[in-house]
């Protein structure tokens, strides 16, 4: 049986007067629903968006909306927020999803969700392993929106329909507004409802949702006077009087919800559509809204208020046993009140093993909920968290309820709250986790167990509100219950917040203060290692040399083999790069710490020096080994969830590293990655800097001087120095940029303050920090023997350091302010150094800049050689600056460069010729390998088919490519 009501709202309410409305959302199923078949059109999603103050038509319109989908073949999600649910996760995403994966037995749900079930299997309200990962915020919607986007490529077109957007959790509706804008994309179209003067102030991103996307909300009205005699004419008979039809609009507004309760309470009361009736609409009216609607329900019985009572404090999905288990009435007499609640279009019923409810529309459950008295109403949700809770519900669900309550000194809701906090953690939701765990503390939790809440409370602060979780973790130190184990862990994250706060002092100073007092040597030796890291990350450290010294003592005299020596060895290793000791020391202390393997997302220990010992393995020139790590850590982080700050601080340094071994292209990309990853989660944090410090030497390295001057100062890159120690320096960049600029004396001003702050704390390194390099660049037209003196002291340092990247880049430097045979000299010396280096950009500048002088000499084919090793080299790292100073140089000696073997059918695909020439060049097959990330095998492979190719062999191939290059030199 169909209520008069719903018949009403089907047929009046979603047509008349909506005619934009609806032709918006044919058009927009048109666009989607295009015949693949059709080579002349592509289909398109989009978004669709009705706002409205309640009672106006939204749930009619989107109800249509479903309707007309699936009459074309759509798969349709649909959602609805609740007022009672706001604070419960995810609520409205399970609601869209659910469905259809109910539809799959659980135990294919891995295979359907793949490698993301760990992380967004709590979020989906899906079973997940007990004490499983905690993924951050970023990496649930990351995988939120794969999911979605499978489910849009298998099931589409596909429409999601979402009811009420103003009540959506704000998780939900924080992924919904980042994933929208991807909707266009794919095959799918949203359609949203939402009241705009009841969107939440936490809600603001999702307020621009419709302009960021390119329209505007369809703003519904209130139906006109003929509209509304329409509706009555059809509900209550044609013969309707005219003033009787334009009374029933007046004393409604228009208002579609309140004009159907009205005619249907004309039914009810028999009264005839006309003239004499009128006096008694404006007491009908009021009846069906507000506080007359709470005097309707009164006037039905006690048993019927507590039921409507029971029901608007479960909220929506309203269970009908627990309703009745609330309300305080059995079984029987349940089911004689909820068939009365439904002729009275208070409640909806739809069946099943547990009867569920609804109420007819969202006005009246407000309504109802905001009448129960304010006593009443909280001790009713305190027995609705024990009854959802014995009904095997969980502890999230009664979480919802127990924020409602006052406190009152019961364990039991303790052991709840911090339960469902751990569950949203698991979930991705620590705001959540952070409401639940505030509670338990107000209850408050029994003596011996407020050190813990309050550690558990700081660590779901973490990421949102470090400053809070140092307050909150401070507060459980001082705590006189608290284990040494938890004294330990608290410690740990309190320095960690610390650090997020940039307050790198205080992070170090904590740590010390517990090494002093811990009782084990593990506890204690953790507590060093963690001293060390943060006094190495200080950009304010008052006696690094100090703090030098005492780490060399202690790592002199630790195995390596547990893992808090493993640490020790670790920052040993990279306190080797910074002061510039022995690449081979720096190695040898990297490849203990190293062991067997580092975890980037251990719990306990965190991920910065793994981190370390990756770059270890870079500055002393094995950045393949390097990659390596950084491309297991970064997997690692992914498959855990950690997609926010850990991943950007991954991204970024990986990008680094693929800068320094010259794939700049590569590099970049993978850079505007873990900047994207800045702007989602909102970070700005030292990851942030690094990653912004290594596009912009991308960036002049790839010519672009302007892009990077607008990245500095859009990040205040000349203005403020971070408190942390961040790599590349921030401040030698900025320098960068100015050299670019020809703004050398700004230049020598910041490197002269670099070279002060640096030499104080002993780091010497011009691998690490290559600020003399620039500095004698800035002064050597004013101060020729100030900048010999400068590059003579950073080539001694990197001999001192030994690697050939560290020693070729200083020879370069040297070469660039010197002149004459010694100049030459330094140059081919460069040019020896770097071709043994990894560093392919590198021995490309020097190729090109030994090239030049030799040129200049009058030294033609010798300069040809290297101007044209110079040149293949520049381009296939993608420096076109230095590409085109090659060509110029060749040009000004009446040379033009060749392409090698690039017409025919035998022609060398890009790849074969620059693995040729690499092999021409001097390089052995590993290198090769390595600086392409390919196996030996696969370049032999290659190098055989290039043979083949050309008709020769390797030798000959030296010729050919002699030969080619030669033929174009005029002769020469």
């Amino acid at each position: 049986m169909v209520d008069v009501g719903q018949r009403i709202v089907r047929d009046h309410q979603s047509l008349l007067e909506r005619e934009a409305e609806l032709g918006a959302l044919d058009r927009a199923l048109t666009d989607l629903c295009v015949e693949q078949d059709d080579p002349s059109r592509v289909r398109r999603g989009g978004l669709l968006v009705y706002s409205a103050p309640a009672g106006l038509g939204k749930t009619a319109l989107l109800a249509e909306a479903r309707r007309r989908a699936a009459v074309r073949g759509c798969t349709v999600l649909s959602a609805r927020g609740g007022e009672q649910e706001q604070r419960l996760p995810f609520h409205v995403l399970r609601q869209l999803v659910q469905p259809l994966l109910a539809a799959i037995p659980e135990k294919e749900h891995p295979g359907v969700l793949g490698s993301w079930y760990d992380i967004v299997a709590p979020a989906l309200g899906l079973v997940a392993a007990r004490g499983g990962i905690e993924p951050d915020p970023t990496g649930v919607r990351d995988g939120l929106d794969w999911i979605m986007t499978r489910l849009a490529v298998k099931h589409g077109p596909l429409v999601l329909v979402l009811d009420d957007a103003h009540w959506a959790d704000s998780e939900s509706l924080g992924w919904l507004a980042a994933f929208v804008p991807r909707a266009e994309e794919l095959s799918m179209l949203v359609v949203i409802g939402y009241r705009p003067d009841e969107l939440p102030l936490q809600a603001s991103h999702f307020r621009k949702i419709a302009a960021r996307h390119g329209s505007r909300p369809f703003d519904l009205m209130p139906l006109t006077p003929g509209a509304v005699g329409r509706v009555v004419r059809d509900s209550l008979g044609e013969g309707s009087d005219d003033g009787f039809c334009r009374e029933c609009w007046a004393v409604t507004g228009g208002n579609p919800f309140e004009i159907v309760e009205l005619t249907a309470k004309i039914l009810d009361r028999g009264l005839k559509a006309q003239q004499e009736s009128i006096p008694e609409l404006p007491q009908l009216a009021a009846a069906v809204k507000g506080d007359g609607l709470v005097e309707r329900i009164a006037r039905l019985g006690t048993s019927k208020v507590r039921f409507t009572w029971a029901a608007a404090v479960l909220g929506t999905e309203i269970s009908a046993s627990l309703a009745a288990r609330l309300a305080a009435i059995g079984a029987e007499e349940a089911v004689d009140v909820i068939e009365r609640l439904r002729q009275e279009r208070i409640l909806t019923r739809r069946s099943g093993p547990d009867t569920t409810l609804g109420f007819a529309h969202p006005l009246v459950a407000t309504a109802i909920y905001r009448a129960i008295p304010g006593a009443f109403r909280v001790s009713m949700h305190g027995e609705a968290a024990r009854a959802v809770v014995d009904a095997g519900l969980g502890a999230t669900a009664a979480s919802r309820h127990l924020l409602e309550t006052q406190p009152e000194g019961d364990p039991w809701v303790v052991h709840q709250l911090r339960e469902a906090a751990r569950e949203y953690l698991r979930s991705g939701a620590p705001e959540a986790a952070r409401r639940c765990l505030d509670r338990a503390l107000r209850e408050p939790p029994p003596f011996d167990e407020r050190a813990a809440v309050l550690y558990e409370l700081g660590r779901s602060a973490l990421l949102s509100e470090p400053t809070t979780t140092v307050n909150h973790l401070r507060a459980a130190l001082e705590e006189p219950t608290i284990t040494p184990a938890l004294r330990e862990s608290v410690t740990y994250r309190l320095a960690q917040a610390l650090a997020h706060s940039d307050r790198m002092a205080e992070a170090a100073q904590v740590v010390a203060q517990e090494a002093q007092r811990a009782a084990s040597h593990r506890s204690r030796l953790r507590m060093q290692a963690e001293q060390f890291m943060y006094d190495a990350f200080r950009a304010d450290e008052q006696d690094s040399p100090a703090r030098s010294r005492r780490l060399a003592r202690l790592a002199g005299h630790l195995t390596g083999r547990a893992l808090p020596e493993r640490y020790i060895l670790g920052l040993r290793a990279w306190d080797a790069v910074v002061k510039g000791e022995p690449a081979t020391t720096a190695v040898r202390f990297a490849e203990e710490a190293l062991g067997t393997g580092l975890s980037w997302t251990d719990d306990d220990y965190g991920f910065e020096l793994p981190v370390m010992v990756a770059l270890t393995f870079m500055y002393c020139d094995q950045p393949g080994r390097a990659e390596a790590l950084f491309i297991k850590g970064i997997a690692e982080l992914e498959r855990k969830g950690w997609r926010g700050a850990h991943l950007l601080f991954g991204f970024s340094l990986l990008g680094y590293i693929r800068y320094r071994r010259g794939r700049l292209a590569a590099a970049e990309n993978v850079v505007r990655e873990g900047l994207r990853i800045a702007d989602r989660a909102g970070q700005s944090t030292p990851a942030r800097w690094s990653a912004v410090g290594v596009l912009i030497e991308i960036l002049l390295a790839r010519g672009r001087t302007e892009e990077a001057r607008e990245l500095a100062d859009e990040s205040s890159f000349g203005d403020v120095i971070p408190n942390a120690v961040v790599y590349p320096d921030s401040q030698t960049v900025f320098s960068e940029i100015l050299l670019a600029q020809g703004l050398n004396t700004q230049a020598e001003r910041h490197l002269t303050a670099v070279g002060s702050r640096l030499e104080g704390r002993g780091m010497r390194n011009p691998a690490w920090c290559p600020w003399q390099l620039h500095l004698a660049d800035a002064v050597a037209y004013a101060d020729p023997a100030r900048a010999t003196t400068i590059t003579r002291d950073a080539l001694e340092r990197a001999r001192q350091f030994g690697t050939e990247t560290a020693i070729g880049q200083a020879l370069h430097a040297s070469a660039l302010v010197t002149s004459g045979p010694e100049q030459m000299k330094l140059l081919a010396d460069a040019v020896r150094h770097l071709e043994r280096s990894p560093s392919s950009y590198e021995l490309a500048r020097a190729l090109v800049g030994h090239g030049a002088a030799l040129r200049r000499a009058g030294l033609a084919q010798d300069a040809a050689d290297q101007l044209h090793r110079g040149l293949e080299s520049a381009v296939n790292c993608g420096a076109d600056p230095l590409a085109a100073s090659a060509r110029e140089e060749l040009a000004a000696a009446g040379l033009r460069p060749l392409q090698l073997l690039s017409e025919g059918t035998d022609a060398l695909s890009a790849q074969e010729q620059e693995v040729a020439e690499q092999a021409v060049l001097g390089h052995s097959t590993a290198r090769i390998a390595e600086g392409r990330g390919m196996t030996e095998r696969s370049v032999t492979a290659m190098l055989s088919t290039v043979y083949r190719k050309v008709g020769t062999d390797h030798a000959g191939l030296a010729k050919v490519l002699s030969h080619g290059t030669y033929a174009t030199y005029g002769g020469k």
